[in-house]
């Protein structure tokens, strides 16, 4: 089956994963490793997803600029919605932001290499750490609905 039929649904994040160029976890302090989300695709081309970090108890890191393909975090919570197409060859899909939760990211064209097995949905992009240094994210989704 094809990413385009197999992506629509509700999604519900199991982990997420930075490392750099050699392999080695690098924490992300605005939402950290383990963060609460969800992702909604459906049939008609239209997203939404929203991240908060799991413990908001103390002070949550926001995110100074938006890392490269990526959007900001603002008291550990994220969110951001709008349009998706999917390229089936390359197993990506392209995002267009129409709202986010900071203003800067309204607009974005965000593109990220999917796969799906089952109910489970990776998505692997190429962004920043809160350092500047590059790394792979990786995030492993369960499908909910």
């Amino acid at each position: 089956m094809n990413l385009s039929d197999s992506l629509p649904g509700t999604w519900q994040l199991v982990s997420r994963v930075d490392v750099d160029e050699t392999g080695r976890e690098v924490p992300e302090p605005s939402l950290g490793r383990d963060p609460v989300a969800v992702l909604i695709y459906d049939r008609s081309g239209h997203f939404a997803a929203q991240f908060m970090k799991r413990d908001r108890t103390g002070s949550s890191a926001d995110s100074g600029a938006s890392g490269s393909n990526n959007t900001r975090a603002i008291g550990g919570y994220d969110a951001y919605f709008g349009t998706y197409t999917v390229n089936d060859e390359a197993s990506s899909v392209t995002q267009r932001l129409e709202g986010a939760l900071t203003k800067e990211n309204v607009g974005l064209m965000l593109t990220r290499r999917m796969t799906v097995s089952g109910d489970r949905l990776t998505i692997e992009l190429q962004t920043q750490s809160a350092s500047g240094s590059a790394v792979t994210r990786t995030l492993i989704w369960r499908r909910v609905g």
